[in-house]
């Protein structure tokens, strides 16, 4: 794939103009390739996983939507996903929850086991991509009350506390197998509906299944771990057991990840103006960027200005190496396989503009307390040609430019994926 003519024109004007603010466009686009994105598996089948794809899903969880088309099986979803990150500029990675697990007969959570996820480990590997990994503490029986690590009946802690722990075993062997540590994230629907008398109780109970949960040590070039907070949840808007307070002590004292996920707060708070805040007190930060429109509706991401404010923050705090980027959206509203490529490209998207930021000259007029300059250079980089530089990015890295990759998406919805159910 050659890069066409006017793209390289196009280029090399806004290359020249990057380069009188001091900024060198081609490492911009060296740095962005040393920067994966995880893509989350869910989106493309509407969280039902192979456990039980009949199933209904629980814990808060909801997908809106009846867009033909969903992937049905591992090889459709593998495929669908292949697809997808051919679109898509930059290295990938894979978010896998445990509910993906591919068996000829039932297994429950407790039991689950690495050979249980060997297709993706081979697909993986073929594709030269790592996997991450989540536990999976909703659509089950057990999870039914609303409780899992903080459930008042020893019997069913015991239950989820096992299955997190065999989840541990299955995330190391990813980061064995690929050369690559997967991060396992750990999300829990607990929480109460109404008020609760007791705020407390269950929260202990969480810190001793957590605690225990982790017990055992894995070394960190196969897996790592993070927790993940909330706001609130369907059918949990009073009390949150795992709040994203709780999780950012725990987090701290226990030397974990803590996951953001730009969907778990306050409509008027941010991930963005928390990271250099979190940052100093926890081993690293996963990030789960979705778009919350009014509440945790993770709708897919677009380039608005929270998601460009956490690229943003990521450059400037020169943070991204203490930072694992993971997506976190699922719209069944939406051809699925286009929603991975539109939220992934304007991730990256927003991550090129903040490394064309011409940092020596905003940091030399904040030292200077030069608030003129620095607002003047602000309101210029909004009208700089970042999406020539872009445009370059795609073609070079052999991916479709501009919209070309959607009559793609809808080729291939044609001959694949009609008369799926």
């Amino acid at each position: 794939m050659s890069t066409p003519t006017s793209v390289t024109a196009a280029y090399l004007i806004a290359h020249d103009a990057y380069a009188t603010l001091g900024v060198d466009t081609e490492a911009a686009m060296n740095r962005l390739d040393a920067i994966p994105i995880s893509l989350n598996c869910w989106q493309g089948d509407d969280v039902r996983g192979f456990e039980n794809p009949d199933q209904a899903l629980t814990g808060g969880i909801a997908v809106i939507g009846n867009y033909p088309g969903r992937a049905r099986n591992g090889a459709e979803l593998r495929a669908d996903m292949e697809l997808a990150m051919g679109m898509i500029p930059g290295p990938s990675r894979m978010n896998l929850h445990a509910i993906y697990l591919e068996t000829d007969h039932p297994v429950e959570r407790d039991q689950i086991r690495p050979e249980h996820f060997t297709a993706w480990v081979d697909w993986a590997r073929k594709l030269g991509i790592g996997l991450d990994f989540n536990p999976t503490f909703f659509s089950h029986p057990k999870a039914d009350s609303g409780m899992t690590l903080a459930h008042p009946d020893p019997e069913v802690r015991r239950f989820w506390i096992e299955h997190g722990k065999a989840c541990r075993r299955v995330s190391a062997s990813f980061g064995q197998a690929l050369g690559t540590p997967s991060i396992m994230d750990i999300w829990i629907p607990d929480g109460c509906k109404d008020t609760p008398y007791d705020r407390t109780g269950p929260r202990q109970l969480l810190i001793q299944a957590l605690d225990e949960v982790l017990a055992d040590p894995i070394d960190p070039k196969y897996h790592r771990d993070a927790v993940e907070g909330k706001l609130f949840g369907l059918g949990a808007e009073s009390y949150t057991v795992g709040s994203n307070e709780f999780y950012l002590a725990y987090a701290a004292s226990r030397h974990v990840m803590l996951c953001m996920d730009s969907g778990h707060f306050h409509p008027t708070e941010v991930v963005s103006d928390k990271l250099s805040a979190v940052l100093p007190f926890v081993d690293r930060v996963l990030l789960h960027v979705s778009r919350p429109v009014r509440w945790d509706s993770d709708h897919v991401v677009v380039l608005d200005d929270e998601t460009q404010a956490i690229a943003n923050e990521l450059v400037r705090g020169d943070s991204l190496d203490q930072v694992a980027i993971a997506l976190d959206f699922f719209d069944a509203s939406i051809n699925r396989i286009a929603a991975w490529v539109i939220g992934t490209r304007a991730m990256r998207k927003a991550l090129l503009r903040a490394l064309l930021e011409p940092a020596k000259l905003l940091k030399a007029a904040e030292a200077s307390q030069d608030g003129t300059a620095r607002l003047a250079l602000f309101e210029e980089l909004k009208s700089m040609p970042w999406s020539a530089v872009w445009d370059q990015y795609c073609s070079t890295r052999k991916v479709p430019v501009g919209l070309a990759w959607l009559e793609t998406v809808r080729q291939y919805e044609r001959t694949q994926c009609a008369g799926r159910d």
